[in-house]
């Protein structure tokens, strides 16, 4: 073409949880029977939804309001209620104005980031959520800039190298959080929240959470939400009710805005999310009505407790069993539905592999395994072939600690826990193949 179309950050625009799939899918033409433990999707991995949830969205139907346009932010009651809950926590307060509500937290994500001029960049956690990371990385055509989060400390935030980040790169104009962590599980409590807040107020940052897991936790850990925290610092919450109710379909997801008079500069970038939004006339009207409903309802909270304590106890599951495998930590999430692995120092090397399943694997596997290639993608490649165990290096995090995430949501018991054996069993092999 006689101009070159393609956006700086367009290479940034990876996401390993899904391109995996395509590696997935050939080795399950070649006759592996694949057990998929890379997607957070409760519905695909066999959650059903509670009957007593389905009957409000079958009633919300009968509106024929919930078949038609709704407000640009978002159906006007529904941002009512959720702001009615955000007042009720103290902290900083919210109006429905304050609430925009997205195509689900992926499209929040990409207005957020697209909405921003180049040279202002997030600073986001690594290990990264793939859509964050892209994210900020295609709309700055640079890398995604990272503070350290320490696997020895349950994977919590170092706040010193937060603030040294902050302190010696003056284009970082906010502070990426999410909590509950994907893909660590990691809650941070409100000490930590509270120290990052201080960073911000001090440099004159904006904060944004990815909340979206924050009625999934267990373990003893507390869901403290940002608003509670923030004081008068500019920030955002992200929300949404696909792993909670769960219905990831329903592509419903929400930006909570806190402190924007405080500020004319972010208030300004605020309207212009919401003049964004204004172009693509309104978002998904069905699960907007359908929140009220199932929020006010007295068998949410004993909903939540009850899903919370099923992933408390597979997370358990999978803790008692590959925290015996020499070579690897083991981390127990206290929330959201992922698992992480870490490979010790100096056990991996680029001779070691799995015997795959059948010649032609075998083939293909080797195809695979390059030089350049991350030595946890190379074990994630060899444990597809092997044992048929689908799961996301940490690499693709932008982690450069070496290991893998699952995820907890195999509802079938019995093939849960073959899950977890069947990664135990290729770690053992596998470190002690060279």
């Amino acid at each position: 073409m006689r101009r070159n179309i393609v956006h700086p950050g367009a290479d940034s625009l990876t996401y390993e949880i899904r391109a995996i799939v395509a590696v997935g899918r050939r080795m399950e033409a070649m006759g592996v029977e694949m057990q998929w433990e890379n997607i957070g999707d409760p519905i695909a991995k066999g959650e059903r939804v509670a009957p007593w949830i389905k009957e409000k969205a079958l009633e919300v139907m009968d509106d024929c309001n919930s078949w038609g346009y709704c407000d640009s932010k978002g159906v006007g009651e529904t941002r009512e209620v959720l702001a009615g809950f955000i007042n009720q926590r103290g902290g900083a307060k919210a109006t429905s104005d304050d609430i925009l509500f997205f195509n689900g937290l992926g499209d929040a994500i990409s207005t957020i980031f697209s909405g921003m001029r180049r040279e202002a960049r997030i600073l986001g956690p690594s290990p990264a959520y793939s859509t964050h990371s892209s994210g900020e990385a295609a709309h700055s055509g640079y890398e995604h800039l990272t503070y350290r989060c320490d696997r020895r400390n349950n994977w919590l935030p170092d706040v010193e190298d937060i603030r040294n980040k902050v302190k010696y790169n003056d284009t970082i104009t906010g502070i990426l959080l999410i909590s509950p962590n994907n893909p660590t599980g990691a809650v941070y409590p409100r000490h930590l929240l509270e120290r990052i807040v201080e960073i911000a107020r001090e440099f004159d940052l904006m904060i944004i959470n990815d909340e979206i897991y924050s009625h999934i936790i267990y373990g003893g850990a507390e869901t403290v939400h940002l608003s509670e925290v923030l004081g008068d610092v500019p920030g955002m919450s992200l929300r949404g009710i696909s792993k909670e109710f769960p219905w990831p379909g329903s592509r419903c997801g929400w930006a909570e805005v806190f402190n924007r008079e405080k500020d004319p500069t972010f208030d300004r970038y605020v309207k212009s999310l919401a003049d964004a939004k204004m172009m693509e006339v309104c978002c998904t009207s069905l699960p907007q009505m359908v929140i009220p409903h199932v929020y006010n309802d007295d068998q949410f909270v004993p909903h939540l407790e009850t899903r919370a304590k099923m992933f408390e106890e597979r997370a358990e599951e999978a803790y008692g069993i590959l925290s015996q495998v020499k070579g690897v930590q083991a981390i127990k999430p206290q929330g959201a539905f992922y698992m992480t692995v870490v490979f010790e120092d100096n056990v991996l090397s680029r001779g070691q592999t799995l015997p795959a399943q059948n010649e032609n694997l075998r083939e293909y596997l080797d195809e695979l395994l390059q030089p350049g290639l991350p030595l946890d993608q190379r074990f994630v490649y060899c444990l597809m072939a092997s044992k048929g165990v689908c799961v996301v290096p940490l690499s693709s995090f932008c982690c450069d600690e070496p290991g893998f995430r699952f995820t907890l949501l195999e509802a079938d018991d019995a093939r849960r826990v073959k899950n977890f054996e069947l990664m135990a069993e290729g770690i053992r092999g596998y470190l002690a193949s060279c």
